[in-house]
């Protein structure tokens, strides 16, 4: 069963219908009972940052996250989603969030249109194993304003170049799994990365 986060905000039901596409059994709930029960979460996320993470927090989601993803449940974060991996935001106002991954998300600085909004290739530098199950030159599908920085670099899997901007769109460690594009919007590509997640990744 995956479990998808609920904390108020968020695409949920889009995630689901993505899910249910492959043939995958998945729960939407807040509840921490719940979740903990889950072979794998998808943390998705619509709005502001700050909002985000108040929510978690006032929902008593923040430390039950943090404790399934130390035991080693695997985690996608989906577009704002992702970007709650990091260590904080500059959205607004500067706030932390769960700290999964070094970097700090903050807005775009650009001449192209601020949110970007449409499809964007998504390149590979490395030999990631999601690269295998995508097409050679896989267009996925944002919408954002923000983006992480200052990021490890082992923890970048693939990019998206957005005017002369490097939008890291997957990233992840271990079992921590991130996509700055939607993939439940992305089509062939996009069902195919959640398929890897539900099915391959540890």
């Amino acid at each position: 069963m995956i479990g998808i986060i609920d904390y108020g905000m968020g695409n949920l039901r889009s995630v689901e219908n993505a899910l249910k596409k492959l043939g995958k059994e998945s729960v939407i709930s807040g509840d921490p009972d719940v979740l903990s029960g889950c072979e794998k979460l998808i943390l998705p996320g619509v709005g502001a940052f700050p909002d985000c993470m108040a929510n978690i927090h006032q929902r008593g989601l923040y430390e039950p996250i943090r404790k399934m993803v130390s035991n080693g449940t695997p985690l996608l974060g989906i577009c704002l989603g992702m970007q709650m991996l990091y260590e904080a935001s500059e959205e607004m106002e500067l706030t932390k969030g769960f700290g999964f991954l070094k970097g700090t998300v903050k807005k775009m600085e650009t001449d192209l249109p601020i949110p970007q909004i449409g499809w964007n290739e998504l390149v590979f530098d490395g030999s990631h194993p999601v690269k295998d199950v995508l097409s050679d030159h896989p267009y996925v599908y944002y919408v954002h304003s923000y983006c992480a920085c200052d990021i490890e670099e082992s923890q970048l899997y693939g990019y998206s170049m957005y005017g002369d901007i490097r939008v890291p769109g997957l990233v992840g460690k271990d079992n921590i799994l991130g996509a700055q594009f939607h993939p439940e919007k992305s089509g062939r590509e996009g069902l195919a990365i959640l398929k890897y997640f539900v099915e391959e990744s540890v």
